[in-house]
């Protein structure tokens, strides 16, 4: 194994070179290599591990000193090194492993500052149809980068996904620092009401209109729900405000199961009358005893 140049791994052409110049090349070296932009790619990973070598090496003055000497000596004697399996990690040794012997303590706060970092998480939210969260659906969102870039993600929203919950796409949230994961990004999901379904936990929400003679008389009447209609029975006499419950027609539950379908009833009165329903209803007027705004008749 040929000696390693850390400063050609790093795209640098001289030695002479700061903390920072080396930091910056780091960095783009390892971005250019990183695992998740080169899936599949093992030149890439073994790049970036002598990326990662290079730069515990150079990014600590004491080990960088040790290295120029050893590199500038052998290299002048045209003589190769290291070329065992056994002295493969002489090269890491031999710089670093005795400088907390010769650094000081600011040079060692230096070292340890190369520990893998993760990528801080990133979050974000989208609005949804209350039809699309009831059924699921593929939706394309676009989020602009720290660098002003345009990234563009497909994510998959299952059928039945409850409103405020958390969508989780793994490793695309910030770069990691030193060689660590990227953060996660996390999608809020908010489901939007439509005008005639309302979500409230697992149960939906809807309204019944009924006429004044199919509340006085009793009825059967069909009920759409979120995904068919059903047919349920009106008692005499029910009143604006009451709730029928209709269960298993509401939205669905993460075990398989749905929650309860919510009519409320509201009575319509016609705005405009024909001539013989305003006959009935000014004979209804003359003949009925009763008065809602009289608490003594029930």
């Amino acid at each position: 194994m040929i000696y390693k140049n850390y400063y050609k791994i790093l795209d640098l052409e001289t030695s002479h070179v700061s903390l920072e110049e080396i930091k910056l090349a780091y960095r783009a070296a390892a971005k250019k290599y990183h695992p998740d932009v080169n899936v599949g790619d093992n030149l890439a990973e073994e790049k970036i591990k002598d990326i990662n070598e290079a730069y515990r090496v150079l990014s600590v003055p004491a080990s960088k000193r040790k290295y120029d000497r050893v590199w500038n000596s052998r290299f002048a004697q045209k003589q190769k090194a290291f070329s065992g399996k056994a002295e493969k990690g002489a090269i890491i040794n031999m710089f670093l492993g005795n400088v907390q012997k010769d650094d000081n303590k600011a040079e060692v706060k230096e070292k340890n500052k190369l520990k893998p970092i993760k990528g801080e998480d990133i979050e974000t939210q989208i609005t949804i149809t209350l039809n699309d969260a009831f059924y699921g659906l593929d939706k394309q969102i676009s989020l602009k980068s720290i660098d002003g870039k345009i990234k563009t993600f497909t994510v998959k929203i299952p059928e039945g996904i409850l409103d405020g919950e958390k969508i989780r796409l793994i490793g695309q949230g910030k770069l990691g620092e030193n060689g660590g994961k990227n953060g996660d990004l996390f999608i809020k999901i908010n489901i939007q009401n439509s005008k005639k379904f309302k979500l409230e936990g697992y149960d939906i929400y809807t309204d019944l209109l009924l006429t004044p003679w199919e509340a006085a008389l009793g009825t059967r009447a069909n009920v759409q729900s979120i995904d068919d209609e059903t047919k349920v029975y009106i008692p005499q006499g029910i009143q604006s405000g009451e709730k029928l419950r209709i269960p298993g027609k509401g939205y669905k539950h993460i075990n398989g199961t749905r929650g309860d379908l919510i009519a409320e009833v509201k009575i319509m009165v016609p705005k405009k009358l024909t001539t013989k329903e305003k006959e009935i209803f000014e004979k209804l007027n003359e003949i009925s005893k009763f008065n809602p705004r009289n608490s003594k008749i029930s």
